[in-house]
This record gives C-alpha cells, structure tokens and sequence, in this order.
C-alpha cells in the first residue's frame, strides 16, 4: 500500500470528481469558509453545484476549491487570509493561500486578452486556453525579497538590525526591507536595489535563507528571505518617504515589541538574525 504524502501539495487535478470526505474551500473575495471551530470543511457539509476545481492534496486528502456566488448561503464561517495563517499550520495555510489564488485567478482570467473569447481550462494545468487564438494563460507568480540587514555592533556591542516601517498595510510594525522582482532581474539584484531605494544603502552579497508563499500582498505571491551586511557601518538610512515613514538600527538583544507576526517569512529572518543562527 502506497503510503500518503504529507503535508501539503498542489496539484491541478485528481482524477476524478470531488468526494464527500475531500477538502474544500470555499472562497468569497478574499475570505475563505471554515467551520464555526475554524477547520477546513469537507465537500459534503457544504451544497451540491458550487463547481469545484482541484488545488490539492493535504496529508493526501484530495482538496477542492470554488468560489462562492452566495456567501451567507453557506454554513461556517468566513475567514481572512491573515486570520487563518495565525492560526493554522503552515500546510493547512499554504493550501488556503493556493485556493485563494486560484479562485482569484480564474475570476478575472475568463476572457482572452487577445481576442476576446472565453477562456477554456486545460486539463491537468493550473491554465486556460483560449479556444479560438490559443493564448494560454497560466497562473502568475509574483515574487518579492525580504532583506535583514545588519551591521557590527559599536564597541564591541552586539550586532544591529535594520528595521523599517511601512507607508502602508500594518504601519504600527517595525519590518524589513522588502520589494517586488522585477522582470529580467535575479533575487539578488532585486534585494540590492530595494536597500538602494527604500534606505539608500549598500549590502554585501545577500545570503538565502527561506521562502514563504504569501496571500497577503496578493493572491500567487512568493516572498524570499534573505540576509545581508551593510557595506559601510557607519551608514544611516535615508528614507524613502513615498513607501517608507521610519527606519532605524536596533540591537539585535533589543529590538521593538512591535515586529511581524511569528508565523511570517519576515519574523522569521528577525528571529534567525537574533539567534545568530540560520532558520
């Protein structure tokens, strides 16, 4: 007997159609369906004709997706992305992000950016074709760094982190230097020029440490985290007013209450720079 893979997996087919005891998520603009106890439902506790599409396993359970017409027709209770990675484990997490995507997707793909005829699904591909011009337009992926910066720490102290705050989202929290890749642009090159245009400083070369997919900044993207050296320690930051209010060097052993969720890429990177260690 094949033993079921853990954890979570997307996949853009099962092979059959969607059974009572599979997974679904149901989505409605942003928010995600639950139960009332905030598990994921299962394809029988919620009605029949919601066209359901495959998104994935989970722990090897088929899971299903769709997007609902009528909200407060369904039972359970409606959910935001941020709400529910606090809460659940990172697969269970990374499989309501991949819903979400998907639905949104699908929502605004409908029709052929070329000639204007509807889109058609291809079979075993997170894609739709268009039947008449064949365009084919598969699911986009935006990726986006993530850079803890650091530098030595003053006689003898203990390293410093660079912390920023936001003109947007959650502008009470002290986060990273963080921007979106450009096209034709390599991670690397992309975290250099975001630290040259938030702060207006320069960095070694970034080192890798993780990646995290992130429904929050929008539906398909992917954040990478890296961590880099301030080539000149004496170097304050210069602000970038238009996405930036603050910034500012903390000491690793004191850094503010007010950091990013513990379930976030960017908590993360804080805590490894803390531990001194690689997550």
């Amino acid at each position: 007997m094949t033993r079921a893979a853990a954890g979570f997996l997307p996949a853009a087919e099962h092979g059959r159609p969607p059974n009572p005891d599979d997974l679904a998520l149901a989505v409605a603009g942003r928010r995600l369906l639950t139960g009332a106890d905030g598990r994921l439902l299962r394809i029988g506790e919620l009605p029949a004709g919601l066209g359901w599409v495959p998104v994935g396993t989970l722990d090897g359970v088929p899971a299903w997706a769709a997007e609902a017409a009528d909200p407060e027709a369904l039972p359970g209770r409606w959910r935001g992305w941020r709400g529910l990675a606090a809460e659940l484990p990172g697969p269970r997490a990374d499989l309501a992000g991949r819903a979400l995507a998907v639905i949104t997707w699908r929502r605004t793909h409908r029709w052929c950016g070329a000639c204007r005829t509807e889109l058609a699904d291809v079979p075993g591909e997170t894609a739709r074709r268009c039947p008449a011009c064949e365009l084919t337009v598969f699911l986009p992926l935006s990726v986006a760094v993530l850079v803890a910066i650091t530098r030595p720490g003053r006689a003898g102290g203990p390293d410093e982190l660079l912390l920023v705050r936001h003109a947007y989202g959650p502008t009470e929290l002290w986060a990273l230097v963080a921007g979106f890749v450009e096209a034709g642009e390599s991670l690397e090159a992309a975290a250099h020029r975001e630290v040259a245009e938030e702060v207006g400083l320069a960095i070694g070369r970034p080192t890798y440490v993780d990646s995290q997919p992130w429904a929050m900044s929008g539906p398909g993207t992917l954040l990478a985290g890296f961590t880099a050296t301030v080539t000149d320690p004496s170097a304050e930051p210069v602000v970038d007013s238009r996405e930036l209010t603050e910034a500012s060097w903390f000491p690793v052993d004191a850094l503010p209450a007010e950091l990013p969720p513990t379930y976030s890429l960017s908590r993360w990177l804080v805590d490894a720079v803390a531990a001194r260690e690689p997550r």
